[in-house]
């Protein structure tokens, strides 16, 4: 999790996923840069690798590690936060394929992610998928 201090405000930076079904939801919506590991991969190596795939933007040490959190889906999200400068450079850069429009039998290829920004902390709880929002929190205790 990209984490940005300026004066004296503590943001992070969420994504919007791309594609069809995400094109219209705000609230509730966003989500940390993440993705999942190769076979005998590091998670804290997949979790940079991932990150600098959906953003352009190398992490860097020092890396904060958060509590690992279960989705409703049943993955396991492990997450660290890093502070950082610039903005994001290539939003968009991966994309996906997907039959669209459903039952159509053609594909359509997205960006896993069609948008960037950093969010305060409170706006953050607000936009942020309700699974992950207990890794701003935890940041937010850490930092603050």
């Amino acid at each position: 999790m990209y984490v940005r201090r300026k004066n004296e405000q503590l943001k992070v930076l969420l994504v919007h996923p791309g594609g069809p079904f995400w094109r219209n939801k705000d609230l509730g919506a966003w989500t940390i840069p993440k993705g999942l590991a190769n076979p005998s991969e590091d998670f804290l190596a997949a979790a940079q690798r991932e990150f600098e795939e959906e953003t352009g933007l190398s992490p860097s040490p020092p890396f904060l590690p958060l509590a690992s959190l279960k989705q409703k889906s049943g993955k396991l999200i492990h997450c660290w936060a890093f502070e950082g400068e610039p903005a994001p450079a290539m939003i968009g850069a991966s994309t996906f394929e997907v039959e669209w429009p459903r039952k159509s039998g053609r594909t359509a290829t997205f960006p896993e992610i069609d948008d960037a920004r950093l969010f305060p902390i409170d706006d953050a709880l607000r936009r942020i998928l309700p699974g992950q929002a207990d890794f701003v929190r935890e940041l937010a205790a850490k930092l603050g």
